[in-house]
């Protein structure tokens, strides 16, 4: 049975939400009568919350404008997610470039919870483990995630200055069209109207992001996280390699994804099944090559390497070594 006084913290949280409530629909998210919705929010005046009154057709309740949350009321399942969406951010790279932000927050809110649930919580981090250590991440600074988001939002050109792969340093001005995390990097696609055409740029090497005045209309049907995984398939590495795969895309695409590679599908006679195996033309660029046999081995689809020839090297010295590792006994 719920008692009156949760109920009471139900309906602050309710009005915390923000905007209008009517009685109607307090009543009915609380399990109540209008009168006693009437009732709990008399509690809430009592204890000093400024609730306000709207009259007219629509009227209801409203915390008053600029009014402070009180200390935080969480349950269980509430301080678990916070606390554990802390750690698995700063070890995805989600936080931003102030390391001890996570931290902090996790220690702040730790610091407000009843202390049965807080040590009941500390043992669930004291006895949690990873099965692989955290990479080192290039987080994004605060400032610059902000403006891009708000730039993102409302469509607004920004001015950036960006420092590349190599050192150099560059003035530029973007319409973005969504920021995107991959692999524990952040990253915003866009347009560079200056030189019209679509790019990606990594947050970590942004500085001084600022808005300008103006606005812009990004193109339908936009699938930033895609153009994203496609600019890094794109972009220039030290090898380019061209392969060709028997299979379907899906196959391929189970070890050679999007953000590495990109897969050349013809066009399907009518009436086709798009799961038919074809010879399918793939490139993939890599600033190293040692990688690439085992994973071509793990397709276990036929393959034809037409460049480079060193990766063709690669390939048969390890064909060489599982021969021979399979005839010892």
């Amino acid at each position: 049975m719920v008692r009156p006084t949760g109920r009471v913290l139900t309906l602050l949280e309710l009005l915390q939400s923000g905007g209008i409530r009517t009685v109607a629909e307090l009543a009915d998210r609380l399990g109540v009568d209008g009168r006693t919705v009437r009732r709990y929010v008399d509690h809430l005046v009592d204890l000093d919350v400024p609730v306000e009154s709207v009259r007219g057709r629509y009227g209801g309740y409203r915390l008053a404008p600029g009014y402070r949350l009180p200390p935080l009321m969480l349950n269980d399942d509430e301080a678990l997610a916070v606390l554990l969406g802390l750690v698995a951010g700063r070890r995805a790279g989600l936080l931003t470039a102030v390391d001890t932000a996570g931290e902090t927050a996790a220690a702040k809110i730790r610091r407000v919870l009843p202390e049965q649930l807080a040590r009941r919580l500390d043992t669930v981090l004291e006895s949690l483990a990873f099965t692989a250590p955290p990479g080192e991440v290039a987080a994004p600074e605060t400032g610059v995630l902000l403006t891009l988001a708000d730039a993102v939002r409302h469509r607004r050109p920004i001015s950036m200055r960006y420092t590349a792969r190599d050192g150099r340093h560059s003035e530029r001005t973007l319409h973005p069209y969504g920021i995107v995390t991959h692999s524990g990097r952040w990253y915003v696609t866009g347009a560079d109207p200056e030189i019209g055409q679509e790019r990606t740029f990594r947050l970590d090497r942004i500085a001084d992001a600022r808005t300008l005045p103006g606005s812009f209309e990004p193109p339908a049907g936009l699938d930033p996280a895609q153009r994203v995984l496609s600019g890094l398939a794109r972009a220039a590495y030290r090898h380019e390699v061209t392969l060709r795969i028997h299979g379907t895309v899906e196959q391929i695409r189970a070890r050679l994804p999007a953000s590495i590679a990109s897969v050349e599908v013809p066009e399907l006679a009518a009436g086709t099944d798009p799961h038919t195996e074809n010879w399918l033309r793939v490139e993939v660029r890599a600033e190293r090559l040692d990688w690439l046999p085992p994973v071509l081995a793990s397709l276990d689809r036929p393959f034809v390497i037409e460049r480079p020839a060193e990766l063709r090297e690669l390939v048969i010295a390890l064909a060489d070594r599982l021969t021979t590792s399979a005839r010892q006994a």
